[in-house]
Parts: C-alpha cells; structure tokens; sequence
C-alpha cells in the first residue's frame, strides 16, 4: 500500500531519487527517535523523583504531625522546635525541607537545622574595595523574589487541603529543582505545608543531553556515509559521463563505452547507454553525410564532364545536323543536373522536416486519391494511366505520420512506374490488409514494364542507382527517389520493397513495390 503512495511522489519513478531521500530520511529518523526517547527518559526520571520525593513527604509529614504537634486546651498547631529536630535528622543529603504553618510563614529549614553543609559554587572573588555591580545584584534579587514567589504558590496550593502539590521550579540560585509540597493535617485540620524539594534536575538534564550524544554521532555517520554513497554512486559516474562525452566531442573516442555504468538498472545506466547509443548514431550519420557527400559529387560531375566535353567539341563541328545533336546533349544534361540538385536538395532536407514536422492522423486512402486524381485529371492518350483499388476502410488504414513526406513517397513510386511502363501501359495502386499484424496496412504499386534484375532489388533503394533498361527514358531519374522514400517510411515504421511480377511461365512482367505501415492505435 506504501509503495503505490511513494511513486506518486516526484522522486517515486526514480530509483536514485528513492535512494537520496531514503539515505537523508534515515539520518533525521535516527535524531527522531533519539529525541523521543531521551525526552521519555528525561520525564521518566523526574516523575521518578517527584512519586519518591511524595513518598517520602507523606511518611514525613505523618511522623511530625504526631510528634511536633500539640493541641492542649487552644487549636492543633505544630511545635517548632520538635519540627525542627524531625527535620534535622530525616533529611537526607541533598535534599531539602522547609516547614510551613497554616499562614504559610516559614517555621524551619532543613538547611539551618541539619548539620548537613550545602556546598555549591561562590561567585567570582572580587577586591575589598570593589562593590558588587549593581545589575548582578539586581538580577539576583529578581531572581530570589522569583523564586519566592513560586515557593509561596506551591505553598498555598498545598495549604488549600489540595493533594500533594509535585513541580519542577527554579530556587533562589538558579538552580532547578524537583519540589513536593503536602499539607500536614492533625484529623482534619490542616496545621502546615512541608516542602520537599532535591536539586538535581540540572544533573538529569545534562545526562539527557550526554545521552543524546550517541544518536547524534550515529546520525552523523549515517549522513556521511550517505554523502559518500551519493558521490560514489551517482557524482563519480556523472563525472566520467562527462569525460567520455569529452573525448567524442574532441574526436579521441568514436563512443562513449562504460559498460560498467551501461549495466546498471538505475537512471545512471539509462544515460549511460543512452548517450552511447547517441554518440553511435551521431557518428553513423556523420559517415553516412560524408558517403551522401562523395555521392553528390561523384554524381554531379557526369553531367558537368559531358557538357564540358560537349561545349569543347561544340566549336569543331561543321555541319548543322551534329551541331543540333551536340546541343540536344547539353540540354538533357543540364535537365539532369537539373534535376539532380533538386532532389539532393530535397534528400538534405529530409532529416531536418521529419524532426519538425509533428505526426499527426493521416487516412492513407483519401491521401492516395488525391494524389492519383491528379494524374487522371492530366492523362492524355497514350500516356501510362493510374488506377486505385481500395479493400480496406479508411478507419483501419489511418496511420499517426506526416502527409506532405507520405504524399512524396507514393509521388515518387507512381512516377517511377510510369517511367518504366510502356505506352499505354497502366500503374495500379492497392490499398489493402497485410498479412504483418504489427503492419496491417498494405500499399502495393504495380506497374508492366520490364521488371527489376533480381540482383538488384535490393540496390535500387541505394542513392543514385539509376541502372535502366533499353528502351527507357534516360536523365529523367536522380537515382535519390528510391532512397527518399525507403527514409521516410522507415521513419514511420514501416517497411518498403520491391519484387518482380511474374506471369504463369515465370516470365517477368513488371515490378511491384510494396510497403507495409502500422495503423493508428
């Protein structure tokens, strides 16, 4: 029942901050405890003095009321001289006892009739000349009056006929001390108050705080040792963190490698494998930007070379005939170039729009539609036309993604197939369940040209594979439009390939892609 409670706490998900506040609590549990059970002790032992100190009184009292007092033919009243003896041989030292009569005058003094020397420290020696300092003797007097004052009310208190009167109070010097006053009764008339009092509640105080002493070392270690335990467990692995991700920021290391750290079960091994894992994938980008760099360049340079080799030629040429093939070459070069920097630029910014653009609903069927209602809209005769067929409702073929990167990868598949198709030819498009029900959702785009080699069906998705067969058009595809879209659909999750269709003689008569979404849960 606690458990659920605790993880409703800011710190309760996190196994190092159950930790830290565990380790701090058990240090002020630790003082708690040490403080509840010293003031148990502490009031233990002077309620022990105040039942023997009553004790005592009540037995005293008895023994003066029958030997000190006398009634004669005037009222009960006590005999102070025999007080006085009783006083003088009872008390024991310590103590003190002071006799009251039924006005609450003092009558005697356990002090002046005892042989017993009251020992306790003079104040500070002073020369012969030198007066006391007024404000010392002022606060003395305060404090006497004080005193007195409370003396006189326990006094009276007792005097009233109540039941013993048990206090802790403050006697002329300051001192704290345990008092018990009962008043002394001859049958029902009460005759004085004897007051009791033992002046070591000071004593029992400082041994209180002496007893507190192994609490507070014990909580002072534990506390240390927590410190220690924080620093070794969470400030240390910090601090090599922080080396680690140096070093990959100054190119020493390729990733930050602590196995040691990746194998713990707490918030330090999650960062740990999280900025490994981090480093790793920074660093496959970083080659796969200077791979997409050679590319670029690689690919650049064909059309470049050939218009360069073009123009050289250009000036050389005597008839019209070869001057008008030679320029025919520089177009479609220049086209393909072209077309080439629109779709780098397009695949470079790819990364940068899939993180910015936030996924929302998309109905893959509607999206699909529009697109191809495009298409049929600018169909002319003879050109390849594109038909859509739809088996699955636009409730299951919904999926959590990015319209404008979807809508480019089925732009990309429907204009490639239509490159590859002969005149005439159709580009259909199904919309249909798959069999992957991780991935139900199934987009197959079909198309009758002459198919893929089987070697490369796997190498057309790689940047600027533009390997074609004879009798199709040529500089109209970058090779980057396979890429892109193997890209993005991977960053929905998802999967894309490609196959040949093939007839009942195993004759290749066109390529299918296919791509396998997961819907909207």
């Amino acid at each position: 029942m606690l458990r659920p409670l605790l993880r409703k706490l800011p710190f309760g998900q996190s196994r190092l901050g159950r930790l830290i506040f565990g380790l701090n609590l058990l240090g002020l549990v630790i003082l708690v405890i040490g403080a509840l059970v010293l003031s148990d002790l502490r009031r233990g032992l002077i309620k022990t003095q105040m039942d023997s100190l009553t004790s005592q009184a009540q037995l005293m009292g008895e023994v003066i009321a029958e030997v000190a007092t006398s009634e004669g033919d005037a009222e009960p009243h006590l005999e102070a001289d025999n007080a006085a003896f009783v006083l003088g041989r009872f008390i024991p030292a310590g103590q003190r006892a002071r006799l009251f009569d039924a006005q609450g005058r003092l009558i005697s003094d356990s002090y002046k009739v005892s042989d017993t020397i009251d020992v306790y420290k003079l104040p500070d020696a002073r020369k012969p000349d030198e007066a006391q300092p007024k404000d010392k003797t002022a606060k003395r007097e305060a404090r006497r009056l004080a005193a007195d004052n409370q003396l006189h009310t326990e006094v009276m208190m007792a005097l009233s006929g109540s039941p013993p009167v048990a206090s802790v109070r403050t006697n002329e010097r300051g001192i704290k001390v345990v008092s018990v006053s009962i008043p002394l009764r001859r049958v029902k008339e009460v005759l004085g108050v004897l007051t009791i009092e033992r002046g070591d509640v000071d004593k029992i105080v400082a041994d209180q705080r002496w007893a507190m002493l192994p609490f507070i070392l014990i909580a002072f270690g534990v506390n240390m040792l927590s410190s220690l335990l924080l620093a070794w467990l969470v400030s240390r692995p910090i601090h090599r963190l922080s080396a680690a991700a140096d070093n990959v920021r100054m190119a020493r290391t390729r990733a930050i490698s602590l196995p040691d750290l990746e194998s713990r079960n707490d918030e330090i091994g999650v960062l740990a494998r999280s900025l490994e894992s981090m480093t790793d994938t920074l660093w496959r980008r970083m080659e796969e930007i200077d791979r997409f760099a050679a590319d670029v360049s690689h690919e650049i340079k064909n059309p470049l070379t050939s218009i360069r080799s073009a123009l050289e030629t250009l000036p050389l040429v005597k008839t019209d005939e070869a001057r008008e093939r030679l320029m025919a070459v520089i177009n479609q070069d220049v086209r393909r170039a072209d077309r080439l920097i629109t779709d780098i630029s397009n695949a470079s910014r790819l990364d940068a729009e899939l993180s910015r653009d936030t996924p929302k609903k998309v109905e893959i069927g509607t999206l699909l539609e529009d697109i191809i209602s495009l298409y049929q809209q600018s169909h002319v005769m003879g050109e390849t036309a594109v038909i859509l067929t739809r088996t699955l409702p636009p409730a299951a073929s919904t999926v959590n993604g990015r319209e404008g990167p979807l809508g480019q990868v089925f732009r990309n598949l429907i204009d490639n197939a239509r490159s590859f198709s002969p005149e005439s030819g159709q580009v259909r498009v199904t919309i249909a369940p798959g069999v992957d029900p991780a991935l139900p959702i199934s987009i197959v785009f079909e198309d009758d040209g002459p198919g893929i080699p089987e070697d490369n069906l796997e190498t057309v998705f790689q940047r600027f594979y533009t390997s074609r067969p004879k009798g199709t058009s040529f500089g109209k595809n970058s090779g980057l439009g396979l890429s892109i879209s193997r890209q993005i659909i991977e960053a929905h999750h998802g999967r894309i390939w490609a196959e040949n269709r093939k007839d009942d003689n195993g004759q290749i008569v066109g390529a299918r892609f296919t791509i396998l979404l997961p819907n909207l849960h």
